[in-house]
């Protein structure tokens, strides 16, 4: 086994104990018992701990709540209400819980505000919506390294070296990931047409025929593998034909294209691929095609309303279009519509729906 490494020079043994929970994926290491000896297997352990905790928070905890807004010239209730937004917990004015990268986190977040960046009214939107993204994969990523701790079966110390060694390239995949996605963002943006300007786009909804029966029939484990190869094989369909999934929510997944005909090869690609498996839940599936809201990463408007509406009004293993979609494919070879009969749904009384089929050429 590898030595333990030694604390930093700059450790200051009355740090006050850890307790605040968003700290790490392990949890802070155990305040010794009064009495324990100081040096021996515990005590390199909860240096290792003590270590992989800094590497996670980029230093030593430092600061009170105050101190760390009066670093970073800004009103301690701004600071506050920016704590919360990104998802942690709330600490007491006098609890030494953080540390340079937060003074120089919450100086970045005022300098890209001055600047004009950031629009004051959204910033704690913004804020909320980083941190519910970034909770939701660090959650992830703890149960998977944990996970492979079970199967390791490696003792503690060494599985805190192993995280500590997993972190840098966690780290640089999910720089390089974002950095793809934002190019192809802003490529997209540079390259849209006035229609895309202005955020016309068509809207899908993918739901998963008799979810509520399913989660009461299947195991935990089996749901699990139910939900995950769903959400993959959505995934796949929407990337592969220029889509982007915008969120899932449990047994649905909400997908945008920039064209009516991406929107229709994608929900017929995955009527398609579903009833292939033979073994996987039939869907519905909604489209409609309109203007959108487009904010932080997520869609509004009455477009994404009409395509949630129409996959309610599905059949399983169909697809159900609005007019303004229909219109939009209207003399496509690929695609066929036909009207169906109006129907009253909530919000609209007479919604006419749309049933959408592959046509001659394909």
């Amino acid at each position: 086994m590898a030595p333990a490494p030694k604390p930093d020079a700059d450790a200051d043994p009355g740090d006050p104990p850890v307790s605040d929970p968003h700290a790490s994926a392990l949890g802070p290491a155990d305040e010794p018992e009064p009495g324990a000896p100081s040096s021996g297997p515990a005590a390199d352990l909860a240096g290792l701990a003590q270590e992989f905790e800094r590497a996670l928070l980029g230093g030593r905890r430092e600061f009170t709540r105050v101190q760390v807004s009066e670093r970073a010239g800004i009103s301690p209730e701004r600071a506050e209400r920016m704590w919360r937004a990104l998802g942690f917990a709330t600490v007491p004015d006098d609890e030494v819980a953080f540390t340079a990268d937060d003074v120089e986190a919450l100086r970045l977040v005022a300098a890209l505000e001055d600047d004009g960046f950031i629009d004051p009214a959204v910033e704690s939107s913004l804020a909320r919506k980083l941190g519910q993204t970034q909770s939701r994969l660090a959650s992830w990523q703890s149960a998977m390294f944990l996970d492979f701790l079970a199967h390791a079966k490696l003792p503690a110390d060494e599985a805190i070296e192993v995280a500590g060694m997993l972190l840098p390239a966690m780290e640089q995949l999910q720089t390089y990931v974002w950095r793809r996605h934002l190019a192809a963002a802003a490529g997209r943006a540079v390259a849209g047409s006035d229609e895309l300007a202005r955020g016309v786009r068509a809207v899908g909804f993918a739901d998963i025929v008799s979810y509520t029966r399913l989660t009461r029939r299947l195991s935990e484990a089996a749901l699990g593998e139910l939900i995950e190869r769903f959400e993959g094989l959505t995934a796949d369909v929407v990337a592969q034909h220029g889509g982007r999934v915008i969120k899932s929510i449990g047994d649905e997944v909400l997908f945008v294209t920039d064209t009516a005909a991406q929107g229709a090869e994608i929900a017929l690609a995955l009527q398609d691929q579903v009833a292939a498996a033979g073994d996987l839940p039939e869907l519905r599936i909604g489209l409609a095609y309109g203007g959108i809201l487009i904010r932080l990463g997520d869609v509004y408007g009455e477009t994404v309303n009409l395509a949630a509406r129409l996959t309610s009004e599905c059949k399983p293993g169909r697809v159900l279009a609005d007019r303004e979609l229909a219109a939009a494919l209207d003399g496509h070879p690929a695609y066929r519509v036909r009207r169906l009969r109006r129907v009253s749904v909530r919000g609209y009384h007479h919604l006419t729906p749309y049933a959408l089929q592959r046509g001659t050429d394909h």
